[in-house]
């Protein structure tokens, strides 16, 4: 049994340590359909095959068929991804013909997979659910 020196409890026992630096984070706090929209966009990125045609795109514009042949996924699943990222102005199309040529859609995207990928790199990331053999 624990004793009550052993339990950590949810609640602050003051409401408000620095009062400035909550509202000064609160001001700049973005709405919350912004906070949404950025969350849908970590959730795109969550996915490992859509991370993956993210990644491909870093070295520029390639068709689905290039892109499907690159993550292993068919053309068929490869533009259901493409078209949920379209969506949230993740990737951007060009169309020449029947082709779809896809890139990523501003620098903010690159940006946010360079770090992402960066981070990953140079970071010892400790995984409990992955055994190392």
């Amino acid at each position: 049994m624990k004793s009550s020196a052993d339990v950590q409890l949810d609640s602050c026992n003051v409401r408000l340590v620095d009062p400035e630096r909550v509202a000064s984070v609160n001001a700049r706090m973005p709405g919350e359909e912004d906070i949404a929209d950025t969350a849908d966009v970590f959730g795109l990125l969550g996915d490992p095959r859509r991370l993956k045609l993210l990644v491909a795109l870093l070295d520029g514009e390639l068709c689905v068929c290039d892109l499907a042949a690159i993550t292993g996924l068919s053309e068929s699943a490869t533009s259901h991804a493409l078209r949920l990222l379209r969506a949230h102005r993740v990737v951007a199309v060009r169309r020449d013909g029947r082709n779809a040529f896809y890139r990523l859609d501003d620098a903010h995207v690159r940006m946010l997979l360079d770090l992402a990928v960066a981070h990953t790199e140079h970071t010892d990331a400790i995984h409990p659910e992955r055994s190392k053999g």
